[in-house]
C-alpha cells in the first residue's frame, strides 16, 4: 500500500462537505432499490483535504484514493448493497484500508442517474451534443432518463457520436427505423424498460448493459439499441458532483479510472 501524498493543505470539516453533496444531490427526491444506501456510508475522523471520485466503491477504487492522498471518496455504486454483511475477506480489507487512511465514503445511485443538472442521463446527453427535448422512465415518481433529438445526418450520425465517444464498449443492435423519432438515455443496467419502449412510443434506446435476450427483443418489436456499457455510461454525474466539491470548497479532485470494459 502506498503512503499518501500530495495531501491539500486546506481541510474543511467532513460534516461541511456531506452537507453540500446532500443538497446538490437531492439524494432524498428519489427512491432508491433496496439495500441501497445514498449519503455518507464511511466516516473519517472529520476533515477532507483532497477529494477523489470513482464509479465504483470496490477494493482498487480505495486503494487508488489512499495513492492520491484522498481523504474523501465519491462513487456512484457505494460498497455496501444488503444487509447484514459480514466485514471478512475483501469487505474487511475494505474496512482497514479506511481507517487506517482516514478516508471517508459518500455514495450516491439513482438520483445522480436521475439528476437534472449533474446526472449521468443528462450529462450523456451533452456529451453527445443531443439535445434534451423531454424525460422518461419513470420510478418511484420520478423519472430517471432523458429524451434526446436525433442529430442532423440521422441515425448514422448518430451511430458515429455513439462510436467516438464509446470506441471501446458501444455495440449497435439496430432492428428499427432508420429515422427514429423518440430516442431515450437511460445509464447503467436499465434492460427492464425494454420491453416497454414501444407502449412508450420510444424507438430507440442509448443505454449503459442489456442482457442476450434483448436481440432478440429488438428484431421482434422493431428496436434500435445501442448499448454503450454500465460503467462507461456512469462516469459523468460522480465527476461532476466531485467537482462541485472541489470548486465549493477550493480542494483538488481526481477521478479514478478503472479498465471496466461491461
Amino acid at each position: 500500500m502506498k503512503s499518501k501524498k500530495e495531501t491539500s493543505s486546506k481541510e474543511v470539516l467532513l460534516e461541511k462537505v456531506v452537507s453540500f453533496l446532500d443538497k446538490l444531490s437531492c439524494k432524498n427526491d428519489v427512491a432508491d432499490f433496496p439495500g441501497s444506501y445514498n449519503g455518507l456510508q464511511f466516516q473519517n475522523s472529520g476533515k477532507v483535504s483532497r477529494v477523489a471520485m470513482a464509479v465504483d466503491g470496490g477494493i482498487a477504487e480505495i486503494e487508488s484514493a489512499v495513492s492520491l492522498g484522498a481523504d474523501l471518496l465519491i462513487v456512484h455504486h457505494g460498497m455496501l448493497w444488503n444487509a447484514p454483511i459480514p466485514f471478512v475477506d475483501n469487505n474487511y480489507r475494505k474496512i482497514k484500508t479506511l481507517i487506517d487512511n482516514d478516508i471517508a465514503v459518500y455514495s450516491m445511485h439513482l438520483p445522480l442517474d436521475a439528476h437534472d443538472k449533474i446526472g449521468n442521463n443528462v450529462l450523456l446527453a451533452q456529451a453527445l451534443d443531443l439535445k434534451i427535448k423531454g424525460r422518461c422512465f419513470e420510478h418511484e415518481g420520478k423519472n430517471i432518463g432523458v429524451l434526446v433529438e436525433l442529430p442532423k445526418g440521422d441515425i448514422q450520425e448518430l451511430e458515429r457520436r455513439l462510436e467516438n465517444l464509446f470506441p471501446h464498449t458501444y455495440k449497435a443492435i439496430r432492428y428499427g427505423t432508420e429515422k427514429p423519432k423518440n430516442i431515450a438515455i437511460c445509464s447503467g443496467s436499465c434492460g427492464d424498460v425494454v420491453p416497454l419502449l414501444k407502449s412508450m412510443g420510444i424507438d430507440t434506446l442509448i443505454c449503459g448493459e442489456l442482457r442476450q435476450k434483448h436481440f432478440t427483443m429488438a428484431q421482434e418489436m422493431g428496436l434500435n439499441l445501442y448499448p454503450c456499457g454500465h460503467y462507461a455510461t456512469e462516469r459523468y454525474g460522480v465527476m461532476a458532483l466531485g467537482e462541485a466539491v472541489a470548486e465549493k470548497f477550493n480542494l483538488p479532485c481526481n477521478f479514478i479510472e478503472m479498465p471496466n470494459p461491461l
